[in-house]
């Protein structure tokens, strides 16, 4: 991890030895332990928390994707039935203009016939009957 080989740690274990003596090392030993580890979870505390961060932001980003496609969708369906809506439209005002002027005619030649008081051919015509 620090690039110590096992002899250069030995040499240290020795220097240790000396300068501590026998009766103070296991004391220094455990200390050193005792701080290594809290320095180790304290490091894989950071670093789960920093994973814990990456994932969140991860699935915030999944989460925006999938609701610009969301968006996207149906920005199509709109416009889809937007279009839709305009054809059914023309349809309806080229079905309307159609009919109309055949009631309009219809019409007309009911009323001459009241008018001109045939009363059996204004009830046979049933156009006279529309509004």
């Amino acid at each position: 991890m620090f690039g110590i080989g096992f002899s250069e740690l030995l040499l240290v274990a020795v220097i240790a030895l000396l300068v501590l003596g026998p009766e103070r090392l296991p004391k220094a030993a455990r200390f050193a332990g005792l701080w290594v580890r809290r320095a180790r979870a304290q490091w894989y505390s950071v670093k789960t928390e920093l994973e814990r961060e990456l994932a969140t932001e991860d699935l915030r980003r999944s989460l925006s994707a999938q609701g610009d496609e969301i968006n996207a969708i149906a920005r199509d369906a709109n416009a889809n039935l937007d279009s839709a809506a305009r054809t059914v439209s023309a349809t309806a005002s080229a079905a309307t203009a159609a009919v109309q002027p055949e009631t309009t005619a219809d019409a007309a030649a009911g009323n001459k016939a009241a008018d001109a008081g045939d009363a059996p051919a204004a009830i046979e015509n049933p156009a006279t009957d529309k509004p």
